[in-house]
């Protein structure tokens, strides 16, 4: 496996493989950017976290807002964190694991509503969650967990935002959203806006 030790080797590597974790995880099928990274995982002496952790932190974040055309990041089933090569994303992964949102618990349903209609940061999503919903924070993050699983939220690129900003799966990928609707409201044996 490729000896990942710079942004550009992470980048191949996300190419190469389709899918990664971003941190290895025991029950994962698919290889992690973590365990592929040939750098120090000792701690500087003057305290911080070590070359591999800021290294692989950085490029989870980096990748997708260098290349947001080529890769995506999201969660897998199980809550892995991944980095996806985008046409797998959206010729496989998006088809296969779609679950529209109001097929989710109530929870779920209630917070992709408030992010559909003001976007905003994890901790203020939360605090508002927990206001108006009554929910716990574990409650808001299982929801929200659940919502990138199902591929209804998904982390912004820009890179004015530091921490994670969370968008409707349609502000970033509205062709791919377009395509399930159809796909979804089109009788069966005609084509998506097909008919007589």
């Amino acid at each position: 496996m490729r000896q990942i030790k710079t942004f550009d080797d992470a980048y191949q590597f996300v190419l190469e493989q389709k899918v990664c974790t971003v941190f290895g995880s025991k029950g994962s099928p698919y290889p992690s950017l973590w365990d592929g990274t040939a750098l120090s995982e000792a701690k500087p002496k003057a305290g911080g976290w070590s070359p591999k952790v800021t290294a692989v932190w950085d490029w989870k974040t980096r990748l997708p807002q260098t290349y947001p055309d080529e890769v995506f990041y999201g969660k897998v089933r199980g809550g892995d964190a991944v980095l996806m090569e985008m046409q797998h994303f959206r010729e496989e992964h998006y088809p296969q694991f779609h679950k529209p949102a109001e097929q989710l618990g109530q929870l779920e349903q209630q917070i992709f509503e408030m992010v559909r209609l003001e976007q905003g940061y994890t901790g203020e999503l939360r605090k508002r969650a927990m206001n108006r919903l009554a929910c716990t924070k574990s409650q808001f993050e299982t929801a929200l967990k659940k919502l990138q699983i199902s591929l209804n939220l998904v982390r912004s690129n820009d890179t004015h935002h530091k921490n994670d900003y969370w968008l409707p799966m349609s502000e970033v990928h509205l062709e791919l959203v377009a395509d399930a609707s159809a796909n979804r409201a089109a009788p069966l044996g005609l084509p998506p806006g097909g008919g007589v």
